[in-house]
Order: structure tokens, then C-alpha cells, then sequence
């Protein structure tokens, strides 16, 4: 119960605002006040507007938003949403096009779990629908899950994704988003040695920290500044008795919020002022710029204790991934034994949460791999969000990716067989 009531403290602060913009709103567009225009009350009501809006979002899962298409025919299709395999900690779901045949690119998108939910690859989705189909985690929110259900760190999420990928079969093409690609690299060591057969074709790995070392940023290099004693002191709260994991370790998502925030404060503040001079001027609506990136921006999710802390002091302090000295279940997980998956990163020359040369790390500890099976990709100018939803994404990135996948689409030869051939031509 120690830190439940500084959770508690947080969601309070939070409701008091949401509750502060209402009433703001509400007072100053009070019909009576129109018959003497004041620019005060038009701006307080504005600022109770915006100020509703961005702390309510704060609670709130964003909704994919994805209706439907346009296809080869030139006609509009249904998009919908199905869950594929659900568990506790997140699911595996599916966006079918109705009325159009199967696509024959498999992609599994692996979403990060990092502080905002799976919506965040919304336009990555969005972007591959017209030639894939698309399959992504989606990972829950801790708070509402219960503590009978048990703990989840990274060797439960590498799990997670090895249980993901033999569903899906070995006609899969991977694609990992930042955070999770480190474990998406493990996940398919692990299936090169204990399921070979069950292997995708081919894994996008795209800005992820495989070696946060080779080119240390403020946010890879945070684990390096604080103890594991800091980190648990001063990040990790107790759900409060609102939600269904009450009791349940967590990183809260508002504390993440609070750092988000504070990296670009001036940056932020400007935005939130200009959007209440555009409310008040009437010139806002309610999906403009502004909305619709800071609907996504502030809803934010509790990330599980065990994960956010086996995270920093296993893939950033002590680098096993890195240093190949990854376990899963107290068993060594030799990122050199895969031999047949083709891998794929993708880094933008102007990352500065995962900058060039920590993604790209993962091609030198696939020592089984033969060099036509790795490739590489530098954007230049691009920074993170570029290279998965912006326009470097769309334009260039995307189209590279959707070669690579199409030129490592056959099944691999068979080992045995390929060996026996070798010898023979050897004999001759």
C-alpha cells in the first residue's frame, strides 16, 4: 500500500483539472455573458476547451480509427478489427478487409510498450493495409489488469511474441517498432532453436536499442545515471482502488507523461497556448493538427513494474541482448543461430532517442546469417517518428521494406539438404 496513495494523488490531480477546464467552459459560456462580448471570457472559456479535452485524453484508449480502404478495384472496403489470440498482458489482433482476397505479405507489426498504446502505429497500420495483411500486438494497460493474473517482464513479453509468431506461421514477415525490437530479435532466436520450423521469413527491425552503447542518447543512457534502487524508489506506484489491477506494481503512465513533457517543455507550452488562441478565435476544430496529435500524445498507460525495470537493467544497464547473454527461463537464447531469417534494420540519421548505429548493432550478432540474408538502411534527415509514420516512412522507407519482404517471401531451403549438396559438389 506504500505508494498507492501517490498514485491515488496523481489521478486526482488529474480529475481536479479535467473537472477545473469543465466548469472554466461552462462558466464563461454562460448565455447572459453574450450580450456583452468580453475577450477574457471568450478566452476562458477557450482554455477550459482545450484544458477538458487534454486531461480527460489522459485516461482515455484512442480508438484505431481505421473504417475502411481503398483497393486494387478502386472500390472502399470494410476494415475490421479482430482479435486473434488474447491474453492478460495484450492481444494479437487482425484488421481483415472485407471483400478482398488475402494479400499474400503477412506482416506482424510488433507495437513498442513504452508509455503510449498500439494506436501510435495507427498510420504505420494504415500504410501497409493496401498491400498486406496487417496483424499487431496490442498490449493492455497494467492498471486494469489484475494481480491475479501474475507478472510480466521481458522474458514474459519474449514469450509473448514466440507464442504470436507460431500462430501466425512461418509465412510471416516481422516488422519490430523501436522498444520492442531487441525482444523481437530474441523472440526469433528462441523459435530458430526450439521451433525452427516455425520461423517468420523475415525481420524489420526499425530503431529499436540492440546495442544502446554504440551511440548513447539522453534516453538510452538513463539507465547508466540512476540505480535500480532510484529507479524502483522514485518510478514505481501502486494501482489505486479505481481500477481492476488495484495493487499492482506499476510505471504510471502520468509520471511517464510528466517526462515526455518535459524534455520539450517550451516546445509544448507553446502548442497548448496557441490551440487555446485558436479555440477562442474560432478557428480550431476537432481534429485539426493539434487534436490529433495530442489525442494520441496524452493518452497514456501504466507500464508493468517487472517489465520497465527488467528492461533498463537487463537490455540498457547490463546489454545481454547486446552481449548475446539474453535468457529466457534460465535458458541462453544464442541470437547466432539464426541461420535462415533474413534481417532488416532501418535507422533515421537524426534519431535522438535511438540514434544511428544502435539498431544496426543487430546484423553483427547474427553470425549464422549469411550477408545476402542482412540489409541496412540509413534515412538521412529523418528523425524517430520519421522512419515508422512520417513522411520519410511513407515515401521512402516503406517501399524498401516492402522489397525486402518480397525478396525473402520463399521458404529456406532445409538445412540437411542444402549440407548434403554442398558435399556432394565438394566430392565432384
Amino acid at each position: 500500500m506504500r505508494y498507492m496513495a501517490t498514485y491515488d494523488l496523481m489521478e486526482t490531480l488529474r480529475n481536479t483539472n479535467q473537472w477545473l477546464g469543465a466548469t472554466a467552459k461552462a462558466a464563461a459560456s454562460y448565455p447572459a455573458f453574450a450580450l456583452i462580448p468580453n475577450p477574457a471570457l471568450q478566452w476562458m472559456a477557450a482554455w477550459g476547451e482545450v484544458t477538458e479535452r487534454s486531461f480527460e485524453r489522459m485516461t482515455a484508449k484512442p480508438g484505431w480509427g481505421i473504417r475502411s480502404i481503398t483497393c486494387e478495384d478502386g472500390k472502399d472496403h470494410v476494415v475490421v478489427k479482430q482479435n486473434v489470440v488474447q491474453r492478460a498482458f495484450g492481444d494479437l489482433i487482425h484488421f481483415k478487409v472485407q471483400g478482398r482476397e488475402p494479400k499474400p505479405r503477412q506482416v506482424l507489426l510488433v507495437a513498442p510498450m513504452s508509455g503510449h498504446y498500439a494506436t501510435l502505429l495507427r498510420s504505420t497500420v494504415i500504410s501497409l493495409l493496401p498491400d498486406c495483411e496487417v496483424y499487431v500486438t496490442d498490449w493492455h494497460n497494467a492498471r486494469d489488469i489484475p494481480v491475479s493474473e501474475g507478472k510480466f517482464d521481458v522474458e514474459d513479453y519474449t514469450l509473448y511474441l514466440v507464442e504470436f509468431m507460431r500462430h501466425l506461421g512461418p509465412d510471416t514477415h516481422v516488422i519490430a517498432v523501436c522498444q520492442p525490437a531487441p525482444l523481437t530479435l530474441a523472440a526469433t532466436a528462441y523459435l530458430a532453436e526450439e521451433d525452427p520450423d516455425a520461423q517468420p521469413r523475415s525481420l524489420t527491425l526499425i530503431g529499436g536499442p540492440i546495442d544502446p552503447d554504440a551511440a548513447p542518447t539522453d534516453v538510452t543512457d538513463f539507465g547508466a545515471r540512476v540505480t535500480m534502487g532510484q529507479l524502483e524508489e522514485t518510478m514505481i506506484q501502486r494501482v489505486g482502488f479505481k481500477y481492476n489491477g488495484v495493487g499492482r506494481m506499476v510505471y504510471p503512465g502520468l509520471l511517464q507523461l510528466s517526462s515526455f513533457i518535459s524534455m520539450n517543455a517550451e516546445r509544448h507550452s507553446k502548442a497548448f497556448n496557441d490551440q487555446i488562441m485558436r479555440v477562442s478565435r474560432g478557428e480550431a476544430s476537432d481534429h485539426d493538427a493539434h487534436n490529433r496529435f495530442y489525442d494520441e500524445y496524452l493518452a497514456v498507460m501504466d507500464m508493468p513494474a517487472e517489465f520497465y525495470l527488467s528492461t533498463v537493467e537487463r537490455v540498457f544497464k547490463n546489454c545481454e541482448i547486446a552481449k548475446n547473454e539474453f535468457t529466457v527461463k534460465g535458458k541462453l537464447v544464442d541470437i547466432g543461430k539464426i541461420t535462415s531469417v533474413a534481417v532488416k534494420t532501418v535507422e533515421g540519421a537524426k534519431d535522438d532517442i535511438s540514434a544511428p548505429g544502435q539498431c544496426v548493432a543487430a546484423l553483427a550478432l547474427c553470425t549464422g546469417l549469411p550477408e545476402s540474408k542482412k540489409a541496412s538502411h540509413l534515412e538521412p534527415g529523418a528523425g524517430h517518428y520519421g522512419i515508422f509514420a512520417g513522411k520519410s516512412w511513407r515515401q521512402n522507407i516503406r517501399p524498401l521494406v516492402l522489397e525486402f519482404i518480397d525478396a525473402n517471401s520463399d521458404a529456406p531451403q532445409p538445412a540437411a539438404k542444402t549440407t548434403k549438396t554442398a558435399n556432394k559438389n565438394a566430392a565432384a
